[in-house]
């Protein structure tokens, strides 16, 4: 074994590290998986530690019963990797330049040899296969390269593990909420009529990555989304070089994050004074978080939160289409969610104590939007706790 190992500047304990993996081997146990192949740079790096931009290239860890992970990805990306992982320096194997975005070679033919030549090449191989960073491509590439081999679907695998989370990331999820408060305090004072939206994005980004005090912000997963009068209508619009106008409303949808973790947080502004429709709509939404988050218990089911929020929202003749809300804690672009559990009505899902969610009950009409949301914790006992500390409402600047 590599001296190496654990020798390094890690966000968290070797201890955390080592329960991360052996909740992750139970998993392949269950699910029957002799090798695990990860792709998702958010399990990436759950697992191993490893943080960079290099998942626009093909890359993965290779997690084994009996024996330490592998990360395996581009040559250049080797040097970030020994730097970054917890394993030792034997640990980590890079495919030759020649393959990058190649029509002759895949990645894949190369990790299939290293698994060949590791004596796997019959194993029953897990794979994320519904994955942001798994192509058609490379599966087909992997299964023609491992003829003998059975590639199973293992989607999601890694991701259940990181359901609960332990102290150091909550810890990691509350320096991101300073930070989403910070973000959100800014846009209070700097939105107003006449001043370009490309300005105020600038300084979202500028709060975000200053961070507070000592813990600096990292990039979030998602970019400001901040559409305004009937554009709220649709939720992941992004910026332009426009002004805001009086008589609008614009929601923002922000988060703080502190080394890869993340702390959502959504609030409206309204310039001007706001139609009979929008402090309506305002107190309806405002009553349904509450409730949600009274529902938000240990024992209790996902269903129960967006049940209780749709109960006040369906008095006040208000649908809502989509789901309220999902998990968060670490992860990397193109989203800040972890692709588990949904907070909607056919979702009965146990919730537990450490369980992170955005719960995020954004009302998306035909020509008028409106959001305000909040991280939580699901805890031991009695009612989620906020990881911010910020008005539940939406504010006006008259």
């Amino acid at each position: 074994m590599d001296q190496h190992r654990f020798q390094k500047d890690l966000p968290f304990s070797e201890a955390e590290y080592e329960r991360r993996l052996a909740k992750t081997r139970a998993a392949m146990e269950k699910a029957g998986v002799e090798v695990l192949l990860v792709t998702d740079p958010s399990n990436m790096a759950w697992l191993t530690a490893y943080d960079g931009w290099s998942f626009y290239v093909h890359q993965g860890v290779l997690v084994f019963h009996d024996a330490d992970p592998i990360w395996w990805g581009r040559n250049q990306d080797t040097n970030g990797a020994v730097r970054t992982v917890w394993m030792g320096d034997d640990r980590v194997i890079g495919y030759a330049d020649n393959y990058v975005q190649s029509t002759e070679r895949h990645p894949m033919e190369d990790l299939a040899q290293r698994l060949i030549g590791m004596g796997h090449e019959g194993a029953r191989l897990g794979v994320e296969m519904e994955n942001y960073y798994f192509s058609a491509k490379a599966f087909m590439a992997l299964a023609d390269s491992l003829p003998s081999a059975t590639i199973v679907d293992a989607t999601a695998l890694v991701n259940w593990q990181r359901n609960i989370k332990s102290a150091e990331e909550i810890a990691f999820m509350r320096k991101a909420a300073r930070i989403s408060e910070k973000i959100v305090d800014g846009l209070l004072e700097r939105v107003e009529p006449g001043v370009p939206k490309n300005e105020v994005v600038a300084e979202i980004q500028r709060d975000a990555i200053l961070g507070v005090g000592d813990d600096w912000g990292d990039y979030a997963s998602i970019v400001p989304l901040l559409p305004s009068g009937s554009d709220a209508a649709a939720p992941h619009l992004t910026w332009d070089g426009r002004p805001f106008k009086k008589g609008e409303a614009t929601f923002f949808e922000i988060s703080g994050c502190y080394r890869r973790y993340h702390a959502p947080l959504c609030r409206t502004i309204f310039l001007g004074q706001p139609p009979d429709l929008f402090l309506a709509a305002e107190d309806a939404l405002v009553e349904g978080l509450e409730a949600g988050l009274q529902a938000a218990r240990a024992g209790n089911r996902a269903c129960d939160i967006a049940n209780a929020l749709a109960a006040p929202l369906e008095r006040a003749g208000i649908e809502r289409g989509a789901r309220c809300g999902y998990p968060i804690g670490l992860s990397y672009p193109p989203d800040w969610g972890e692709r588990t559990i949904s907070l909607r009505a056919e979702d009965e899902t146990i919730l537990q104590p450490g369980m992170t969610f955005h719960f995020m009950p954004g009302l998306w009409m035909s020509d008028w939007g409106l959001e305000i949301t909040e991280s939580i914790l699901i805890t031991e006992d009695g009612a989620a706790e906020c990881f911010c500390d910020r008005p539940r409402q939406m504010f006006v600047k008259a």
